[in-house]
Formats: structure tokens, C-alpha cells, sequence
């Protein structure tokens, strides 16, 4: 089954497709996709949904390595909303 695993950044992002047999799991993408930055992510999905290392995949599943938050989104809210509190 053809797989694809995607690191992306705010304005670039690395894309690799891998081909991996049925009942193959994240671990195994993560594995053939050989990705350098792979260690550093802060968790992973697939399409978006939160999974592990042992969720099995599906054809066409894309697997998201996520990077860590730069910013405490709460706080990130506080700050947009004092920004705009003067309209």
C-alpha cells in the first residue's frame, strides 16, 4: 500500500511516499520514510487525528509528524484579544 509521510514547517514542507504491505503501522512509515527530523517531532497523526506508533495504516493514508508548540495557544488567544481590545 502507498503511504506518504509529511513534515512541514510554516513555509516549506518534505514530502516522501513509501510503499509499505498490508497491515503496516505508523512505525513502519516513520521507519521506511528515513526522515532526519523525525526524533524531533512532537507527536504524530494521520490526517490530522492523533495516532501512535503502532496505528495501523490504510492506502493512501498521509502521516503527519507534528512539531512542537511555539506558543501556549491560551496564551496566544490572550494576546490577540488585547491587541484588538482597542476598537
Amino acid at each position: 500500500m502507498k503511504i506518504e509521510v509529511v513534515l512541514a514547517w510554516p513555509r516549506r514542507y518534505l514530502s516522501v511516499r513509501v510503499e509499505l504491505p498490508q497491515g503496516a503501522c505508523v512505525g513502519d512509515a516513520l521507519k521506511a520514510a528515513a526522515i532526519e527530523q523525525a526524533g524531533q517531532a512532537a507527536g504524530v497523526s494521520v490526517f490530522g487525528v492523533q495516532a501512535t506508533s503502532r496505528t495501523l495504516l490504510h492506502e493512501g493514508d498521509r502521516v503527519e509528524l507534528l512539531r512542537p508548540l511555539l506558543i501556549d495557544p491560551k496564551q496566544a488567544r490572550r494576546r490577540r484579544a488585547a491587541g484588538s481590545s482597542g476598537s
